[in-house]
C-alpha cells in the first residue's frame, strides 16, 4: 500500500532544483518540492509525500488530523514509515 504522508518541511536543501528536507515522524528525508512549485513552500510548511514528491501543500490542522487516522491504521502506516525510512533522492543523481 502506498499512501501519502504529511511531512514538514525542515530545509529548502536545493531550492533551484526543487528539493527540500522534510521529517516525517522523525525520519527525515531530501523530496522533490517541483510539483508545488509557484506555491512558495519553505522550511516550516507542511506537505502530502508520495513516492518521493511532494503532493500538496497542506495547513498544520490537516496534518495532525491525518497523522491521528493514519495511525489508527496500524500496521500499514508502520509499513509506510518504513517505505519512506529505505529511501531517499541522492543530490548526485541530478
Amino acid at each position: 500500500m502506498c499512501l501519502g504522508i504529511p511531512g514538514r518541511i525542515v530545509d529548502m536543501v536545493d531550492p533551484a532544483a526543487y528539493l527540500a528536507k522534510v521529517d516525517v515522524n522523525g525520519i527525515r528525508r531530501t523530496i522533490s518540492v517541483r510539483l508545488l512549485a509557484g506555491q512558495d513552500v519553505a522550511a516550516g510548511d507542511w506537505v502530502l509525500v508520495h513516492v518521493g514528491f511532494a503532493m500538496a501543500k497542506i495547513d498544520e490542522r490537516e496534518a495532525e488530523l491525518t497523522i491521528e487516522a493514519m495511525r489508527r491504521m496500524g500496521q500499514a502506516y508502520d509499513d509506510e514509515l518504513a517505505a519512506f525510512d529505505s529511501t531517499a533522492i541522492s543530490l548526485e543523481q541530478r
